[in-house]
């Protein structure tokens, strides 16, 4: 100090000479910073393999956690109490074996990355597992073999001496008739509430198992922190019952998905087919989701080491077939001629379907299809059939967007190709299933047709959960009841229709967006009665409250269709409206 004031007098105030000092002792202050901020929270263990994604949970996370901890617009505070690190655990049984995911926010370099699983045995928490957490994405597998599903255990995750979070694993509801499953999708991030009307009415309805078939996230570069806020939002629903989640486009991070096997993409519209960002991204998501389901039916990975998850469930008698409609489903760009400004709309009502369903194009690839078709002859111990996946194989809405903007087609559904599209309806026809899906922002339930009207499986599209991103509506150009409408049907443009891409569908119920109050948003209901071989199909406004008298569901639910014959020559038919 005594040089630098000999300095300053010398120089009678040497301006250059000060603002270089200034400097000095700035860059002096933010190394000493820096030494206490390492000092005290010490090296991250582990360095993400990719940059500008998941920012909020990697490496130095809590540099950017405190940076933003008053930002109105941040996805989640991920910076907990140390006694709160656990958000949650999410878990399913199958052939007694009993698979958790616990996730947890993200751990200082410092904490143990241990998690420990107690179960409560004769009046005392005993430990049965515990697992390493990983640092990209913060989950955990616990798996218990030799699970006796015949009773119900209280379960409890540790972490460190404070943290906890406890719930209950549920027997196998064999003893039930009636198999109770809420279907929900498409988390949007234009609200971050914490989706209490959900848990009251879902809760309400005490559904045996909860099915998420896609888009839980829709901040596509940030998924750890938007994962770890649909825990907050749903994880009252999981905590005591099974749950199977599946990731679908947005959860990867791109708007559409053409999974090509794993291959590379080359924008993030992905319509060249692949995955646009790295590929331990793409797993990291796929791991936090997935690894709780039963063990894959064929675990080899894809293109990148991507894994897969295709795989069957059986709950209370009823045989889940839990597939990726994704993942091997090829891109259309380059591969067949353009139809409009995007590769994947089409919006020339004079094209020919044939045109874009061309040889070599995959809906669902060949793993999948053989998987389907061996699950299809397995029936014992199975009462009815369901098959589980993102997106129906229908293109079961005209209007995207925008109520005026009309699409002739759209390539993202589960229609196009055709001959991948028959292929797949065939193999679940053949098992005798029906199938659950969402993504399309739109209520739908649909009888698809392969070779004729009503030959093949129903489709029920349950509605999103929040229905603000991307508006969808059932509402044909010409304004025109299809063929063979059913004469009290409250919905007017029902009956058998050619989609889009030319398939044959019969649509029975949707719910068109009304206005502003009316975004029909919500969740679906499906009850599998066993006796009655009947599957019951109900779809539910976000905001009505289940809970009191009289309440009705959207207009044109509950429907209910009804199985025939046995094995492989079942068929399904829908009751008439009274």
């Amino acid at each position: 100090m005594k040089f630098f004031l000999t300095n300053v007098l010398k120089n009678r105030i040497n301006y250059s000479y000060l603002f270089k000092m200034k400097t000095f002792i700035s860059t002096v202050l933010l190394l000493s910073i820096f030494s206490a901020t390492h000092a005290q929270y010490g090296t991250p263990p582990v360095k993400a393999p990719f940059e500008k994604i998941d920012t909020y949970c990697i490496n130095d996370w809590w540099n950017l956690a405190k940076s933003i901890k008053n930002n109105p617009k941040k996805i989640i505070d991920v910076d907990v109490p140390r006694d709160q690190v656990i958000c949650f655990g999410i878990y399913t049984t199958q052939n007694k074996v009993m698979k958790m995911t616990a996730q947890l926010f993200p751990l200082y370099p410092n904490e143990t990355r241990t998690v420990r699983l107690e179960l409560f045995k004769n009046g005392n928490w005993v430990e049965v597992a515990k697992s390493k957490v990983n640092d990209l994405g913060w989950s955990a597998l616990l798996r218990v073999e030799k699970w006796d599903e015949t009773k119900d255990v209280k379960y409890r995750l540790r972490h460190g001496q404070k943290a906890f979070y406890q719930g209950l694993i549920r027997k196998q509801p064999t003893y039930k008739n009636e198999i109770v499953v809420a279907s929900l999708n498409c988390n949007s991030n234009r609200e971050r509430d914490q989706r209490a009307e959900f848990t009251r009415n879902v809760n309400y309805f005490n559904p045996d198992l909860v099915f998420f078939a896609g888009d839980q996230s829709y901040d596509h570069t940030e998924h750890t922190a938007a994962w770890l806020l649909f825990g907050l939002q749903f994880r009252e629903l999981f905590r005591n019952r099974p749950c199977i989640t599946i990731p679908d486009d947005h959860d990867i991070g791109q708007g559409n998905l053409w999974g090509e096997g794993g291959k590379i993409a080359s924008t993030d519209k992905g319509n060249d087919g692949g995955y646009f960002y790295h590929h331990e991204y793409v797993k990291m998501v796929e791991r936090c989701q997935t690894s709780h389901l039963p063990d894959a039916y064929d675990p080899t990975p894809v293109k990148q080491g991507i894994g897969v998850y295709y795989t069957s469930m059986n709950i209370g008698g009823i045989d889940f077939a839990i597939i990726e409609d994704r993942k091997f489903k090829s891109g259309p760009s380059g591969k067949i001629p353009q139809q409009g400004p995007r590769p994947d709309h089409v919006r020339d009502p004079e094209y020919d379907p044939k045109s874009i369903d061309l040889p070599g194009l995959e809906l669902l690839g060949s793993r999948q299809l053989k998987f389907l078709k061996e699950w299809g002859k397995q029936y014992k111990g199975v009462s009815m059939k369901c098959v589980l996946s993102q997106t129906g194989f229908a293109g079961s809405a005209h209007r995207h967007g925008e109520f005026e903007n009309y699409l002739q087609a759209d390539l993202d559904c589960n229609s196009w190709p055709q001959t991948g599209r028959n292929e797949a309806l065939r193999a679940i026809k053949a098992a005798g299933a029906m199938h659950l899906a969402g993504d399309q922002h739109i209520a739908t339930l649909v009888q698809n047709g392969i070779d004729n009207f009503k030959d093949g499986p129903f489709t029920f599209v349950a509605p999103a959960i929040v229905n603000t991103v991307y508006k969808r509506w059932w509402y044909p150009l010409d304004e025109k009841a299809g063929k063979n409408k059913e004469p009290k049907n409250p919905l007017p443009f029902t009956g058998d229709y050619l989609d889009g891409f030319g398939n044959r569908i019969t649509m029975h119920a949707y719910a068109n967006i009304e206005g502003a109050d009316n975004l029909r948003e919500g969740f679906g209901i499906v009850r599998f009665n066993k006796k009655a071989k009947s599957v019951t199909f109900e779809s539910w406004d976000r905001f009505t409250d289940v809970t009191k008298a009289g309440v009705k569901q959207m207009p044109g639910w509950p429907r209910t269709i009804r199985q025939s014959g046995s094995g492989q020559n079942i068929t399904w038919k829908i009751d008439p409206l009274k």
